[in-house]
């Protein structure tokens, strides 16, 4: 069912809180963003971690221009300074708001300047070391330090948290002890956004997808397809070049032979009298 474009505000998504599972992908391109947005996707995130991903955001809003989308700020900010910086460059090129892993310390210096956060709790693959890939949650331990992260990330401003790879219960009840939007990575359907990334739902990459990632498509394949079809193309071109059948005379302009030949003419006189 296609839902009615509208651009949420923050304050639209916390009115919706508790009401209904928001729709929620990771895009990485201008033809993904269109793309979800046609298809009536809720909510948009993209990357904001690299120059190229910088430049790539006002495209993003662009082909997008009705959706809600949070521009993820890169990893290992150094200090709150920084962290402000950053995220007011995403909202200058039209993010709607921002996600940060870093401590909230650092989250709490952007919610005091008005930038709309988005923390993380759970599973942080840049964090593994410590952790493993693993569901995070699962003792009765791990799941009150969420829950005392959750409150952390609450007080320092945020106004969501993406929660990776917790257990779906605890995920529930979490998302019904904080004010916090939490968007649900790998989570379960008890959060307030169901989140996946673009690359999991049209299954673009041959690694084994994650526990939690559905496939929608099989770009995998046609990505191959495509590639295959542009070797050929390009080795038929190179035969028709070295055998003369390219270019034909419907690819050629053509002067008027009369006008050619008094180019020739005059320009061969003038040669010969130098």
């Amino acid at each position: 069912m296609l839902r009615p474009r509208k651009r949420y505000t923050v304050h639209d998504l916390r009115q919706l809180k508790g009401k209904r599972c928001l729709t929620h992908i990771h895009v990485k391109s201008p033809e993904e963003a269109a793309a979800a947005e046609q298809a009536g996707v809720d909510l948009m995130s993209c990357s904001f971690d690299s120059p190229e991903a910088q430049a790539r955001l006002p495209l993003l809003v662009a082909a997008a221009p009705t959706s809600f989308l949070s521009a993820a700020t890169p990893h290992g900010l150094a200090s709150p300074e920084e962290a402000i910086r950053v995220a007011f460059r995403a909202l200058e090129a039209g993010a709607s708001s921002v996600y940060c892993s870093a401590s909230p310390s650092i989250i709490e210096a952007m919610a005091r300047e008005g930038v709309p956060v988005v923390g993380h709790l759970g599973l942080v693959p840049r964090h593994i070391t410590w952790t493993g890939y693993r569901a995070i949650g699962k003792s009765v331990e791990e799941a009150r330090e969420l829950h005392r992260r959750m409150k952390r990330l609450e007080d320092a401003g945020a106004y969501a948290a993406e929660l990776e790879v917790v257990p779906h219960n605890l995920a529930r009840w979490l998302s019904s002890q904080t004010t916090l939007l939490l968007m649900s990575l790998g989570s379960g359907s008890g959060c307030d956004t169901q989140f996946l990334f673009s690359d999991d739902i049209l299954g673009e990459y041959e690694e084994r997808a994650p526990r939690h990632a559905k496939a929608y498509r099989d770009f995998l394949a046609e990505n191959r397809r495509l590639q295959a079809e542009r070797v050929a193309a390009f080795r038929e071109y190179i035969a028709d070049v070295d055998a003369g059948r390219f270019p034909e005379r419907c690819h050629l302009v053509e002067m008027d032979a009369q006008r050619l030949e008094e180019v020739v003419r005059t320009t061969g006189s003038t040669a010969r009298a130098k």
